[in-house]
C-alpha cells in the first residue's frame, strides 16, 4: 500500500508560472500597503501643517454676540445678532470698518 502523503520528487516541483504569480501577488500586495500607508501619511500631515491663526479673544462692541466668523490675509470678520458685520485688523485687533445688513 502506497502512503498518499509521500509525493514523487516531479510532482511537489511547483511549476515556473506558478512561482512567478506567487511573486508577483506578493510584490503587488507589499505595494498596495506601502501606497496605502503613504497616503494615510500625507493626509495626517496636510491636515496638521496649516490650521488657521485664530485671535485668542475678540472683545465686542455694545454686548453684542457673535453669529458667525470668517476671516482673510490681514483681517477677520465677526456677524453679531444686531445685524452687523464688524471687520477687525488681525494684527492690532481694532475694528476697521463697521457694515449694517438691512
Amino acid at each position: 500500500m502506497e502512503n498518499p502523503d509521500v509525493r514523487p520528487e516531479d510532482e511537489s516541483a511547483e511549476p515556473a508560472n506558478l512561482r512567478f504569480l506567487r511573486r508577483l501577488v506578493t510584490v503587488l500586495t507589499a505595494t498596495m500597503i506601502g501606497g496605502l500607508l503613504l497616503i494615510i501619511v500625507l493626509i495626517v500631515t496636510r491636515f496638521n501643517d496649516r490650521s488657521p491663526q485664530l485671535p485668542t479673544e475678540i472683545t465686542l462692541p455694545g454686548g453684542a454676540e457673535a453669529i458667525s466668523f470668517t476671516q482673510g490675509p490681514d483681517w477677520f470678520a465677526v456677524v453679531t445678532d444686531a445685524n452687523e458685520i464688524l471687520i477687525f485688523d488681525r494684527v492690532t485687533g481694532q475694528l476697521r470698518q463697521r457694515i449694517s445688513i438691512k
